[in-house]
Order: C-alpha cells, then structure tokens, then sequence
C-alpha cells in the first residue's frame, strides 16, 4: 500500500473552478451554482466528424440510475452518445462498484435502462481487475458477498472456492449470534475440511454478524476454522477485497451503507483482536489505480474494434461520489503524469500496476449532482473547503488529500457532462 500512499498523498492539478470555467466557456451552472451548463454551446457544430481521441468512464449509480429507475438526464446523455445506427459515437465504459451481479446480467440491466444494445465487455464491476490475480486462481478461497457469488468467482478465474455459508454448515458452533441458527445439539468437529487459503471480498453480504465471525475465523486459524491457534499467525491469509465506497446512492434520501463500510467493520475488528494491521493483497474498485488502467485498456480495445485509427488519448470520468469517483480519476490522472517522466512505480499483476504502454495522456473527473454529492445552500464552495470540513469517507490505505477530491468540472448531470466534453473536444452536439 504504500504506493498507493505515497500516489493519493500527492496533490492532484487544481480543478477548474466555477467562476473561472463559467467565464472562459460563456457557461452557465445550474447545479446551485457550481455547475458547468453547456446550453450556450446548443449551437456549436462540426462540418467533419473526427475518429474519437477521447472516452468515457461512467458511473452507474447516481449518475445513470437510482435504485432500479433511470435517471432521465442518462436517456439524453445517449441520445447523443449513439448514432443513427445504434452504435456508439465515442469509446464509453461503465465502470461501476457494484460486484453482486453478473458482467453479462449488468449489461443486459443497462441495455433494457438505456435503449441501446451494451456489451458485457463494456461493464467494469468492481472485482473485474481480480482476473489479474492468477497466482491465487487455483487456491481454495473462501468467498464473501451476495448473489452469484461462485458464478463470478469462477468468471475472475478463481478455481477452488468455499462460500461463507458452506463453511457455516460445516462449521455450524462458528455462528453463533442469532440464537434461532444456532445448533440444537453440540456437533462433532469436522478434520477432513481441507484448509483455506485465502479470502476473496466481492461485495456487501447479507448477514454481516456471520461473515465478520467466519472471515475472522479464517483468519486467526490460518485457514483452519475447526481449530484454534494460540498465536494468531501474521501475516495472515491473503485477503483480496473489491469495492471500498463507504456509501451508495439508491432511492432513499440518504446514502446507505456499502462494502466499504463492511470492510471497516472487519479491519477494526481484527486490529481490536490481534493489535495489528489488516493487509489486503489487492483493493480494487474506484478509487483504485488498477481499476482505472483496467478501464483504460478496455477503452482502446473497444476503440480497436470500431476501427478508431487515433489513439485515444482522454479520458473523462463522470461520477456522484466525490470519494470513490473524483478521487479515482484524480489518482488516476496524476499516476499518468508521473508516469511520462518515468517517477510512477510499475508492478505486476501480483502487485498493484499493470506494465504496458499506454495512449492515454489525461483522466479528467466530472462530478455530478444526482447522487451522493448534492450541494445545499445558496452560496457555492470550494470542494476543497468543502473537504477539508467534512469527514473523510475514503478507504484506511488511501490518504486523505482535498486536493484529489476536488472536481476538474461540476455539473447538473450526465447529460450536461457529455455536452460539456463534446463542446471542449469540438464535437457537434
């Protein structure tokens, strides 16, 4: 983690700010203020329609959708995404937190939402980039989250894996809170249950209480449930975990709590158990770097395909949650700056960082108002003021820096960013 560290610790570009970006457009912002509105530029058109050099990394939830009803801004940001022909005009990935779904159920969700036809190779959940871990593919991992689990364990290329509640069937005197699961009769101790060998964290599970005690069980046991150490052994079991957003944006008028939360829940236990730091082999999701080089290949590829000779060179991010989305791009942004001049550390699949050439030059943030940001009172605000006061919701191993929460853009919605890149990248509306 300390790449992560020493990256999140160094502060992103200064964003465009409001008064500024307003005037150098002739743009005005309706988001209370801060936004970017791209109507002045309703009448900018191109004679000639340029192969793309830049795309899109959309959020789903709270900029496309809320809960299971779309947003009505993410119709007209398609609109003019795709052609006549149904296809789209520039690369677009979606690239979301979520992990309790099937690549291919999530783009058939987003294609009946959206009216167009997407591909699952265009949906980034947020364990994707676990594909990347083959050294762990063919050891026996226990798996914690909800829906089809095993099914996307098996898609990541994890061979050998063991659910939270087949090992509480085999283990029934681990799960012990709700008295009505508990065993009615004491049961013999099982020694013919192979050992785990680490614990893979797809997403938020349904009865927290069960996974925090068998994870920890897990944990402390070096993979043998049935037993007890009288040293818990460090470092422990490699824990491979996805999705760190503390918060998500559904129908309610509140955020509610995400896998990031589960994820505290857990680390705080276990240092309240042990006196030492849980360490993750791997964090993906946004804020992630890996992610985020995850996306930008599936951007070229897709690019590739179409038959888009230029390289794609941008990339603009559009999200509504200024701590998994904003940062992210942020991140994402500085790590492609640092690495031009050679001062961004590289590493395998093992690690953290892909090593390949890459086309991209930028990753802006375009931050929306219709999920978890939503800006209140008269007067806009600095977001780095307005970071610097709150809390900070991000993950233990990233830092706590303003200047990476701090938007490149500001806008209403999806459909006012998707103008807004249009008119900066001269593209007919």
């Amino acid at each position: 983690m300390a790449v992560l560290r020493s990256l999140a610790a160094v502060r992103a570009a200064p964003g465009l700010w409001w008064r500024a970006a307003r005037a150098s457009l002739g743009l005005q912002g309706r988001c209370l203020g801060r936004g970017y509105s791209v109507d002045a530029a309703q009448g900018f058109s191109s004679s000639v329609q340029s192969p793309p050099t830049f795309g899109f990394l959309l959020d789903i939830d709270g900029v496309l959708v809320r809960g299971h009803r779309v947003i009505p801004a993410a119709l007209e940001a398609f609109r003019r995404l795709v052609n006549a022909h149904g296809q789209l005009r520039v690369p677009v990935v979606f690239v979301t937190n979520a992990g309790n779904i099937l690549q291919h159920s999530k783009a058939q969700e987003l294609s009946a939402l959206l009216g167009f036809k997407v591909e699952p190779d265009q949906v980034i959940l947020s364990h994707s980039p676990m594909k990347l871990f083959s050294q762990y593919h063919n050891k026996r991992m226990l798996v914690s989250g909800q829906g089809p689990v095993v099914e996307n364990a098996r898609v990541l290329g994890f061979e050998n894996v063991v659910t939270v509640d087949e090992l509480r069937m085999a283990f029934p005197v681990l799960d012990m809170v709700d008295l009505q699961r508990r065993p009615k009769t004491t049961p013999l101790l099982r020694n013919d249950f192979p050992a785990i060998e680490g614990v893979l964290l797809l997403g938020e599970p349904v009865r927290w209480e069960t996974s925090l005690q068998l994870i920890m069980d897990v944990l402390l046991s070096n993979g043998n449930p049935g037993t007890g150490l009288a040293t818990a052994p460090y470092p422990h079991l490699p824990v491979l975990a996805s999705n760190m957003d503390l918060l998500w944006m559904a129908e309610a008028k509140m955020p509610r709590f995400g896998h990031g939360t589960f994820l505290l829940c857990l680390e705080t236990i276990y240092q309240k158990l042990t006196g030492k730091e849980l360490k993750y082999e791997g964090l993906m999701g946004k804020p992630s770097i890996l992610t985020y080089q995850y996306a930008e290949d599936l951007i070229q590829q897709q690019a590739e395909r179409r038959g888009w000779a230029a390289p794609i060179q941008k990339l603009y991010a559009v999200g509504d949650n200024p701590m998994s989305d904003v940062y992210g791009a942020n991140l994402f942004h500085k790590y492609l700056q640092m690495a031009k001049h050679g001062g961004a550390e590289e590493r395998g699949a093992s690690g953290l960082w892909k090593q390949r050439p890459s086309a991209t030059q930028s990753c802006a943030s375009i931050l929306v108002c219709t999920g978890v940001y939503n800006p209140k009172g008269p007067e806009p605000t600095r977001p780095t003021q307005e970071a610097e006061a709150a809390p900070f919701h991000g993950h233990r191993d990233f830092s706590f820096s303003p200047g990476l929460m701090e938007a490149s853009h500001i806008v209403n919605d999806v459909n006012e960013a998707v103008q807004l890149v249009f008119h900066k990248e001269g593209w007919a509306l």
